[in-house]
């Protein structure tokens, strides 16, 4: 593989299980119990937003370390433009649907319920970026993430890094100590006071969950810059630091199968669930999120070399995993199968709903085939930008 190659591995590996969780089945679906999320607090969404960090650090800083920081800077407007469109154009398509579908109240009214209350304040909150259905979150959340980046990037490689991971820790504090509260309703006051009806919807907290995009954004630059030795942090001489993780991610493991199979003091469990809020990203999440991440790192980078069989053997799978063709492939065109992705679960919502309930080996058979369709929208996005880079040499020909 190229030298980045494996991120768009494990973009396509989370694009997967986010259609695989977001399929809502009524009564659920056993397939779905077979992923990473049913042993822990990590999750598709969080690795899919801190990889777009990274990416984001990795590849603009370039543009800034070469004295092009124009262009850099017209190159991430535009990509903030390009996601714009395809949160609208995502928008537009449900809200359509559910204005001329005459059931779409009762299958969809969970989420969006106030478009059907009042479709006009609903859209306009939307296109402001304000009002998002469910599943629609990640798109309005990266826009602002990457209005951002050019002055997040410029002081990481001038050397405050510190100053941007000091930032980005005060705002997630923000959110765990409820100061975002009087901000939001201001906002709602504000939209109130033209319409009444006015509301703003959505399940991420942008100030907390930028601690992920944040997080790689820097991690990004470091390593552009060359100014982060990962060696000093994936090393084999690394271990203590290793087993710590693995211990973290052990503990986080014993909580979540605790609770699923019923085991955990009822105290303890309550301790617990005081730190677990995923919309606002909390301190469980965050902290197992650092945990595995380091220690996939580690295996990845270190676990080759490991003396042990089983971390050789681990190593081994996971580069092999990531490296599938599949998941590179639709990693490589993320944007359009996370739309396309969205779309596809609105409509398998339909189908349950109307035909169902349906049987296991249906909703299988209905997985599987979802899974697959994700190669269309990123087939569709390489023929077209093929056919887009064709144009100026076949105009020179001509």
């Amino acid at each position: 593989m190229k030298r980045y190659d494996i991120l768009d591995g494990f973009r396509g590996y989370f694009l997967v299980f986010m259609l695989v969780n977001h399929l809502a089945f009524q009564g659920g679906s056993l397939v779905a119990r077979f992923n990473h999320a049913e042993l822990g607090y990590v999750q598709d969404a969080q690795g899919f937003i801190f990889i777009s960090g990274l990416i984001v650090g990795l590849y603009y800083a370039r543009g800034y370390l070469k004295g092009n920081a124009a262009a850099t800077d017209r190159k991430l407007l535009a990509r903030c433009w390009l996601l714009y469109r395809y949160s609208l154009a995502l928008v537009a398509f449900v809200f359509a649907l559910a204005f001329v579908l005459p059931g779409a109240e009762v299958w969809w009214g969970a989420y969006f319920p106030e478009f059907f209350r009042d479709a006009v304040t609903t859209t306009i909150g939307a296109a402001l970026l304000l009002y998002q259905p469910t599943f629609m979150d990640i798109l309005p959340q990266y826009i602002l993430y990457i209005l951002v980046s050019p002055f997040l990037i410029r002081l990481v490689l001038n050397g405050r890094a510190d100053l941007v991971i000091a930032a980005s820790i005060v705002c997630w504090l923000t959110v765990q100590f409820g100061h975002h509260v009087p901000m939001i309703a201001g906002i709602e006051a504000l939209g109130q006071a033209i319409d009444s009806d006015f509301i703003t919807r959505a399940a991420f907290k942008p100030m907390a969950w930028q601690i992920l995009f944040v997080g790689g954004l820097v991690i990004g630059c470091g390593i552009t810059a060359g100014t982060l030795d990962l060696d000093a942090w994936f090393s084999p001489r690394r271990r203590a630091l290793f087993a710590v993780a693995v211990g973290l991610v052990l503990l986080f493991l014993v909580y979540r199968l605790g609770f699923t199979l019923g085991y955990l003091p009822e105290d303890v469990g309550n301790r617990f669930l005081a730190h677990d809020n995923r919309n606002e990203f909390s301190l469980v999440y965050l902290v197992n999120f650092i945990a595995l991440g380091y220690a996939m790192t580690w295996i990845l980078r270190c676990g080759g070399e490991s003396d042990s069989v089983f971390l050789r053997a681990l190593a081994g799978f996971m580069h092999r995993l990531f490296g599938l063709g599949f998941l590179r492939f639709i990693g490589q065109h993320s944007l359009q199968v996370y739309a396309y992705h969205v779309g596809l679960i609105y409509l398998v919502f339909i189908l349950d709903r109307r035909y169902g309930p349906l049987s296991e080996p249906l909703k299988a058979a209905i997985t599987v085939a979802g899974v697959a369709s994700l190669g269309i929208p990123a087939w569709l996005h390489a023929r077209y930008r093929e056919s887009a880079a064709a144009m100026p040499k076949r105009a020179a020909s001509a």
